[in-house]
C-alpha cells in the first residue's frame, strides 16, 4: 500500500482522465470508419425476423429485399451515427478504461486485495461480454415475439434512433445482469452476506430473479425471460457453491492454524504447564 499526498493523487487522476479520454476518442473515431459494417451487425437480428420474400412482398425494404430503417427525422441520420461511435467507442475503450481505473486504485489496496480486485475486473469484463453476446443471439426471437404479438394486421416498421435505443438496452441488461454471481461472491467475501442465507432462500431467489429480469429487460417476452431466467439462477447456485468451498478452506486454515499450537502444548514438560 503506498502512501501519495493529495497533490499527487490529483495528478495522478489527472493523468489517467486524459487518458481515458483519449481512448474514449480514438475508440469513436475507429467505429466512425466502422460505421457501415457496425450498422449492418446491429441491423441483422432486425432482418432475420423477415425472410427475403416477406420484404419484397411488402414493398417498404426495398425490390432487393434489403432491410432498411426508416427515417422520421431530418437529424436522425446524424444522431445515429454519433450514437454507434459513442456507444461502439465506449466498447471499444472499456479495456483502457477499466485499466486505468486499476492503476488508480491499486496503490492504495493490500496485495492480497490487489489480487481480489484484479480477479474481478477481469471476470466483470468477461461475464459482460457473455452478457452482451447473449442478448444479440436473443434480439430475433425478442423481435419476432413483439412483432406477432400485434397480429398480422401490423407491419413492424423500425425508426434508426429508437430500434438502436432498444439494442443498446437489451444489451447493457444482459450485460450488467451477467454481474450477478460477482456481487454474491463479493458479498459473501465481505461477510455481507451469509451463504447459509443465500441456500435457505433457493425458493424466493427464483422469484426475485424473474422479477428482475422482467424490471431490466426493454422487451420483457417470454423468450427473453427464459434465456436470461436460466444463467442467472445457475449463478446464484454458482455463488453458493463457491460460499461453501471457500469456507470449506477458511476452517481448513483455521483448524491447522491451531494444531501446532496444540501439539507444542502437549509436548511441554509437566512443570511448565
Amino acid at each position: 500500500m503506498d502512501n501519495m499526498t493529495m497533490l499527487e493523487h490529483l495528478t495522478e487522476l489527472r493523468s489517467r482522465l486524459i487518458k481515458t479520454i483519449l481512448a474514449l476518442t480514438a475508440g469513436g473515431l475507429v467505429c466512425l470508419i466502422l460505421y457501415p459494417y457496425i450498422l449492418d451487425l446491429i441491423l441483422r437480428p432486425y432482418c432475420e425476423t423477415f425472410t427475403v420474400d416477406q420484404r419484397i412482398d411488402s414493398g417498404l425494404f426495398g425490390s432487393e429485399g434489403g432491410c432498411n430503417l426508416f427515417v422520421t427525422n431530418p437529424l436522425e441520420p446524424f444522431n445515429v451515427r454519433l450514437t454507434v461511435a459513442g456507444y461502439g467507442g465506449l466498447v471499444f475503450a472499456m479495456p483502457v478504461i477499466l485499466w486505468q481505473v486499476w492503476k488508480f486504485v491499486a496503490p492504495g489496496l493490500y496485495k492480497n486485495e490487489k489480487r481480489y480486485a484484479l480477479t474481478f475486473v477481469i471476470s466483470g469484463m468477461v461475464l459482460f461480454a457473455a452478457g452482451v453476446s447473449l442478448a444479440y443471439w436473443s434480439l430475433p426471437r425478442a423481435l419476432d415475439f413483439l412483432a406477432l404479438v400485434g397480429g398480422d394486421d401490423l407491419i413492424s416498421i423500425f425508426s434508426p434512433q429508437l430500434y438502436l435505443g432498444f439494442v443498446v438496452k437489451m444489451m447493457v441488461a444482459f450485460g450488467l445482469a451477467f454481474q450477478f454471481p460477482i456481487a454474491l461472491i463479493a458479498l459473501q467475501a465481505l461477510g455481507i452476506l451469509s451463504n447459509r442465507t443465500l441456500r435457505k432462500n433457493r425458493s424466493y431467489a427464483i422469484v426475485g430473479v424473474v422479477v428482475l429480469i422482467a424490471v431490466i429487460t426493454p422487451s420483457g417476452d417470454p423468450f427473453t425471460l427464459l434465456i436470461l431466467s436460466v444463467p442467472m439462477y445457475v449463478f446464484y447456485e454458482i455463488a453458493i457453491l463457491y460460499g461453501m468451498i471457500s469456507g470449506r478452506i477458511a476452517r481448513k486454515r483455521s483448524t491447522h492454524a491451531r494444531d501446532p499450537q496444540r501439539r507444542q502444548i502437549e509436548h511441554q514438560p509437566d512443570h511448565d504447564r
